[in-house]
């Protein structure tokens, strides 16, 4: 009976083939478990969790042991014997400018204050002295991340940067951190602790393309690094978290940055013993580093192509600001230098009358200009009289409002949505022939009655020269400049809905204007860039794309991935060309007819604010679209002042006079295709 009990079923089954009995023997595992049912047979016993973990662990034991021995220190820095210029090419592949070398100087360790060093280590890695060159928790932090799916980061020590920096690629894998660990630590076994504080410091990027934090002292304050304060240490060590985030002269948040990053450091160099609190109270105001100098070879027009080509390399493809520094590379841009060179000389011989040191009304005059084909390559710009003394670009600059040049938007807009005059009504087609009031002074309506402003009053349309032209078709109001009907149309419209074309059109958000009556005649403030971009869509049938001045990159032969953008359908083919047809009309008999001696088949318009600070004239032909924009403005505030009297003419003389003369001198000198896109 008790054997029966004790399973007389089991004996049964031949060949022990209940549990997964071997015939007439044990198992080597019970698994499934015997004498469990249900779930509980196939949970696996303590004993058996225990043994899969120990196997796994000899696994895991035994590759990392294979990994150790087989992973061996390299025998030479990267690419530091190799640093080469940075070479820019015009669109004819013909040599532009040769930038560099990259500026490094090694230093021996006792040159570097011990404060500095204590600056660099206290924001970096503490315990470097006592660490066996890698850090424990800041490694569990970067498993983490990456098991997580986040970026890898974090708790490096300085022996791992200086591997990663100097001997391994900056690819963020598992596979190359864990390369960095076990090079860090044999060489923590290696070298000495002062040796590899040097050749950190030697090497690190500092921005400003300086590599090595005795370049850096010279970059940022024209001193050697044995000169350096405490104060300036903690800076240059701020540096080191990323100096394109951390220069205080790029931007007003990278100088906020800094400077929390920097009073941070010294509070850090107290807590860890190596900074006085009495001296540290002498630290209170943020070192100020010196401008950075202008490189040489980049007078004239050429310090801004090539900063406009290199921001389009670091905004548009994997490259880094310390990787371009390093040199090695190949620019090929977009610039025509024939075309640039004309539109230089059509902006100085059109401003030879001006005349700074005799009338107030010519000083602090700002020029700014740029071409740009129906495919977005940027082929020509002015950015100002000379890049070594104004590195300000005025071709790029998203301050200076655009005034009535954007009308032709506005028109683009009216046809392709229609109007709602009633709310709640349905939209109505608008065409050329559709009429508005083009008086002067005329009420601004909303489907709801009369637009009224923020001082209380009824907002009405404004015309130049407060000029009143009647009943006016939509296409004359484009052709002659009258900006009534314009402002009354993008109101009925629907301000977002301008906004929204004025964008499909390459405006970036940043430059759109309030959106009140206003926005309709030029409130926003696009760059002379952006707003050729936008009037080249006019020419190329409504296809749009944004602008580019690179067109490939190399290093030291082979191609870099760029990202170039496409082409997208912002207007119907019909609706640009019933634009192209009112901008070639004001350039035969309307507004813009100033600009026709320039050849035939041109279309343009002419722009100007009611406040008088800003003119403007933009136009095209088959081959380009050219914005060129006048402003006066200290360059410190970006203050606008009034252009009337500029040059010393006459008190109602339009302020777009000095553009169009520009414009179209220069349209008379670029002739010819010019189209060497290599794309």
């Amino acid at each position: 009976m008790r054997a029966d009990r004790g399973g007389g079923a089991e004996k049964e089954k031949p060949g022990g083939e209940a549990g997964g009995e071997e015939p007439g023997g044990r198992r080597w595992i019970d698994y499934p478990r015997r004498g469990r049912r249900g779930v509980r047979r196939w949970l696996p016993s303590w004993r058996q969790l225990l043994l899969v973990a120990g196997a796994g662990a000899a696994v895991l034991t035994g590759w990392l042991t294979w990994f150790y021995v087989t992973t061996h220190v390299p025998e030479d820095l990267n690419a530091f014997a190799t640093q080469q210029n940075n070479v820019y090419f015009w669109a004819d592949g013909t040599e532009m400018a040769r930038i560099g070398e990259t500026n490094r100087q090694e230093v021996p360790l006792d040159q570097v204050p011990e404060s500095v060093q204590w600056a660099v280590l206290a924001a970096e890695n503490e315990t470097f002295y006592s660490d066996p060159g890698i850090s424990f928790t800041g490694i569990g932090r970067a498993v983490y991340q990456m098991v997580s799916g986040g970026e890898t980061q974090g708790g490096s020590t300085i022996t791992q940067q200086y591997v990663k920096n100097n001997y391994l690629n900056q690819r963020q894998d598992f596979s190359r951190k864990l390369s960095e660990i076990v090079i860090a630590i044999k060489l923590d076994r290696r070298m000495g602790k002062p040796d590899i504080l040097a050749g950190y410091l030697n090497t690190s990027w500092f921005g400003r393309g300086s590599y090595g934090i005795e370049r850096a002292a010279a970059a940022y304050y024209g001193k050697d690094v044995s000169q350096l304060n405490p104060s300036e240490g903690a800076f240059l060590a701020a540096l080191l978290k990323g100096a394109g985030q951390f220069d205080p002269g790029i931007s007003a948040n990278n100088h906020r940055r800094a400077e929390d990053r920097w009073s941070w450091i010294l509070d850090r160099m107290v807590k860890v013993g190596r900074l006085s609190a009495a001296e540290r109270a002498r630290y209170t105001v943020f070192p100020e580093p010196r401008t950075q100098p202008k490189a040489a070879g980049l007078s004239g027009q050429v310090g801004y192509l090539v900063d406009m080509a290199r921001t389009y390399v670091e905004g548009h493809s994997d490259i880094t600001q310390a990787q371009f520094d390093l040199g090695g590379h190949q620019i090929f841009t977009t610039f025509d230098k024939p075309k640039v060179n004309a539109l230089a000389a059509a902006v100085r011989d059109a401003t030879k009358g001006i005349d700074p040191d005799s009338r107030e009304t010519d000083r602090l005059l700002k020029v700014g200009a740029a071409s740009v084909a129906p495919d977005g390559r940027i082929v020509a710009l002015y950015g100002g009289t000379d890049y070594l003394k104004q590195g300000f670009d005025n071709a790029n600059t998203s301050t200076v409002p655009v005034g009535s040049a954007f009308t032709p938007l506005v028109y683009a807009s009216g046809l392709s949505e229609g109007v709602q005059r009633k709310r709640g009504g349905s939209r109505t087609p608008v065409v050329p022939a559709t009429t508005y009031d083009g008086d002067d002074g005329v009420n601004v309506m909303t489907p709801e009655g009369p637009y009224w402003g923020r001082n209380g009053r009824i907002a009405k349309t404004a015309n130049d020269g407060k000029r009143s032209w009647g009943t006016v078709t939509l296409r004359s109001a484009v052709e002659q400049s009258v900006n009534g009907p314009m402002m009354q149309l993008a109101m009925d419209v629907g301000l977002d809905r301008v906004q929204k074309t004025a964008a499909d059109l390459g405006l970036l958000p940043g430059s759109m204007g309030e959106l009140v009556p206003a926005f309709g005649v030029g409130n926003s403030t696009p760059s002379a860039i952006r707003t050729a971009d936008a009037y080249a869509a006019f020419a190329a049938g409504g296809s749009h794309t944004d602008p580019y001045s690179v067109l490939r990159i190399t290093r030291n032969g082979e191609p870099l991935g760029l990202r170039l953008p496409t082409a997208v359908q912002a207007l119907t083919p019909q609706v640009a060309g019933e634009v192209d047809a009112a901008l070639k009309s004001a350039v035969r008999t309307g507004s813009a007819k100033a600009a026709a001696e320039a050849g035939p088949d041109l279309a343009g318009k002419p722009g100007t604010t009611p406040d008088r600070t800003a003119g403007w004239f933009v136009g095209y032909d088959a081959r380009m679209s050219t914005a060129v924009t006048v402003f006066r403005a200290d360059l410190k505030d970006m203050k606008l002042l009034s252009l009337e009297g500029l040059g010393g003419a006459a008190p109602d003389t339009p302020d777009s006079a000095l553009p169009t003369q520009i414009w179209t001198s220069y349209m008379k000198a670029a002739g010819g295709p010019g189209d060497a896109s290599g794309r």
